[in-house]
């Protein structure tokens, strides 16, 4: 067998990159067109309901309230969390809806042109990783599918040995459900909203059926929210605190990324929508798993945090076997839908900037598939609620400074005003000194090094022992982080401007009429605009 020469896997370049001739650059990096602005804020309501009613979600809030906090807690502890989600989503979002620009190629703006890499590596490792975890829920969704349909496949024996934490017939549901996944990736960007829909017609209703089946088994839920915590004093605070940041970082990435879909937006406002529907749907999906952990007590007699271990006991039951089908099938799609728009699409952009000579939005694709999905044995990370939550907190302590950089730096020191030509060239005004800005660095040592401690005795308490005052600055790192790095960064701006990056007006990369909504002095963006672009052609030329 011959193997192709390797030149057969490099990409074209694309013609009208706006990146410089010497720069290699493809279609999926540039400013999208616009012909592909699809999104509005109905398309981004659909998107949160995919992103929001999902296993992981439910088994979050469950887990909590499993934790012993009481129920009135947990809800209160998710709206923060939902509101720590919310608002740097939105306010980030507007880089993309503004100027079209991906998450990777924007962040050069604040980082600056290497270090803005430091950014993208970190952000596309942790996609990695919950790509896997969701792959993970994926093959717990198929395992009810197939049981529904031979019974038998319940008594598969396990050929596997312990320490895979992994049985036969669980390796088996999670082959399946990557060869049912895998045509649903090459779904483009743009065109992903149909998918939405179809997936917020069904599993809400679901969702909610559940909810309500096991509550009325269980004779009501009136007493549900006057039981008292398991836990008090400072005990209940700090556990409150670590549960919230727990829930805050599983999205805390999207408070980053969200500038690879708003790019697509229809309207420079249409973002704005995600604002209340982030809460809304995520208070409410974490409602339902708090009821139905509740309710499964008294039904079941243990708590069952993950609505697929409802559904695992219906299988024994009168028309239990239809219900588990049809329920488990939805939520493998609510699984699939998740996986794609949060983590698949965002690694996807990661690896072109890294690799834009051959990698784009499909291939990155294939390779979040075979690393996050297969290489990391993602089905260790939820083995059990303890390890599940600790490795959610763990995304806040990375992302929670690139957040609060990435706001203060669009909105409050260069006021939204960004050379969309310049972010493409390697050389240009935010190449900084030796391609990083000096002050987000600064930044992220100061917010990263303390929690370092913190992330080592949560995911290993048994051989990492630390100080008190470290374990409680973890229980809080999502808003230290996002707060100190704003601060910190605002402040080493103030007193260290870079005016070579303080423009008086927004260099467009696409239509300058559409940019005239974010920057409505057109009379300052034409002679900049004409500048821009005469340097630029005689670069080319």
């Amino acid at each position: 067998m011959r193997w192709a020469r390797p030149s057969t896997w490099v990409l074209p370049k694309t013609l009208s990159s706006i990146a410089p001739s010497h720069v290699w650059s493809n279609a999926d990096q540039d400013p999208v067109p616009p012909d592909k602005w699809t999104w509005t804020g109905w398309t981004f309501t659909q998107y949160w309901l995919s992103d929001l009613v999902t296993v992981s979600t439910w088994s979050a809030a469950s887990a909590a309230f499993a934790s012993g906090l009481s129920a009135t807690d947990t809800v209160l502890l998710t709206l923060v969390a939902a509101l720590c989600n919310a608002i740097p989503t939105v306010l980030n979002g507007a880089v993309g809806a503004d100027l079209h620009v991906p998450f990777p190629v924007a962040i050069r703006a604040s980082y600056g042109t290497y270090f803005g890499y430091f950014c993208v590596a970190s952000r596309a490792i942790l996609a990695l990783f919950w790509f896997g975890v969701q792959s993970s829920y994926g093959g717990q969704c198929v395992t009810p599918i197939i049981t529904a349909i031979w019974p038998s496949y319940a008594r598969l024996p396990n050929h596997l040995p312990k320490s895979a934490a992994i049985t036969t017939q669980g390796m088996v549901s999670y082959v399946i459900y990557h060869v049912v996944q895998t045509p649903f990736l090459f779904i483009p960007t743009h065109k992903l909203q149909y998918m939405f829909i179809f997936k917020s017609a069904l599993v809400p209703p679901m969702a909610l059926a559940m909810v309500i089946w096991i509550s009325v088994k269980a004779g009501g839920g009136s007493d549900l929210f006057h039981a008292a915590p398991t836990v008090h004093g400072s005990q209940r605070a700090w556990l409150w605190l670590m549960n919230m940041t727990s829930i805050t970082g599983g999205f805390s990435t999207l408070a980053v990324n969200i500038s690879d879909f708003s790019r697509f937006s229809k309207k420079p406002g249409s973002p704005l929508w995600q604002l209340p529907m982030i809460p809304l749907f995520k208070v409410i999906t974490g409602l339902f798993g708090i009821i139905a952990a509740s309710a499964s007590q008294r039904v079941y007699g243990t708590v069952l945090w993950s609505p697929l271990e409802i559904i695992n006991r219906w299988q024994g039951s009168p028309g239990g076997r239809a219900a588990a089908f049809f329920c488990s099938s939805l939520w493998l799609l609510a699984q699939i839908c998740n996986n794609i728009s949060a983590n698949s699409v965002s690694f996807a952009n990661d690896l072109t900037t890294m690799c834009p000579k051959w990698i784009n939005i499909r291939r990155g694709m294939v390779v979040c598939m075979l690393i996050g999905g297969w290489a990391l044995c993602p089905w260790i990370i939820i083995k059990n609620g303890k390890t599940f939550l600790s490795f959610m907190g763990a995304y806040a302590i990375f992302m929670a400074p690139i957040a609060g950089i990435l706001f203060c730096d669009y909105w409050i020191i260069k006021r939204r005003k960004y050379d969309v030509p310049a972010l493409y060239d390697p050389r240009g005004i935010y190449y900084y000194q030796f391609g990083t800005n000096w002050r987000a660095l600064a930044c992220n040592l100061v917010v990263i090094v303390p929690l370092l401690p913190g992330l080592a005795n949560a995911v290993t308490p048994n051989s990492v022992h630390i100080d008190t005052g470290l374990k409680h600055l973890y229980s809080i790192n999502y808003l230290y982080g996002f707060c100190l790095s704003t601060a910190l960064y605002f402040a080493l701006n103030y007193f260290w401007p870079d005016r070579r990056t303080l423009i008086p007006a927004v260099v467009p990369g696409v239509v300058v009429a559409h940019l005239a909504a974010v920057d409505s002095d057109v009379e300052k963006i034409s002679p900049v605009l004409d500048s821009k672009m005469a340097r630029h052609s005689e670069k080319a030329g």
